[in-house]
């Protein structure tokens, strides 16, 4: 059975370039949770303070298998499975990359009522490394 609702979504991205402290993006915002069977989707629009306006952000959740894509400004289909490696394209306004990722950590802890995804890996783009990223997702449900 299908079940949607409208979800807070804090999301905490960290990126590390060359051992330097990370750089922090945090955004709370408004979304959409669907669970369909053994499937969970998590949608939300990306802001101004992401760099990304315009662009529509989903993770898709099978499994041990994380799919994030957005749409919009930014195009890019990337794919998380722990202790795998996976290349997609990035495309954005400037231009087109070739986006490497290898998962070091995939974990989730998702029902009806929200909870947290935690996405840990390394990223390389045009077959060069540029540094870790983690993303910490806390869903929760929207006050009625």
């Amino acid at each position: 059975m299908m079940m949607e609702k409208e979800i807070i979504l804090f999301v905490r991205g960290e990126q590390t370039y060359d051992s330097d402290s990370p750089e922090v993006t945090e955004l709370a915002t408004e979304g959409r949770m669907t669970m369909d069977g053994g499937e969970i989707t998590l949608t939300y629009q990306e802001s101004e303070l992401t760099g990304m306006e315009g662009t529509t952000t989903r993770f898709t959740i099978r499994g041990d298998m994380v799919t994030l894509e957005r749409t919009g400004m930014v195009v890019s289909r990337m794919e998380f499975k722990q202790g795998e490696r996976s290349s997609s394209l990035y495309e954005t306004p400037w231009g087109t990359m070739v986006v490497d990722v290898a998962t070091t950590r995939l974990a989730h802890r998702l029902t009806e009522r929200g909870g947290v995804l935690e996405i840990a890996f390394t990223i390389a783009v045009n077959h060069q490394v540029t540094g870790e990223n983690r993303f910490k997702i806390r869903v929760k449900e929207m006050a009625r």
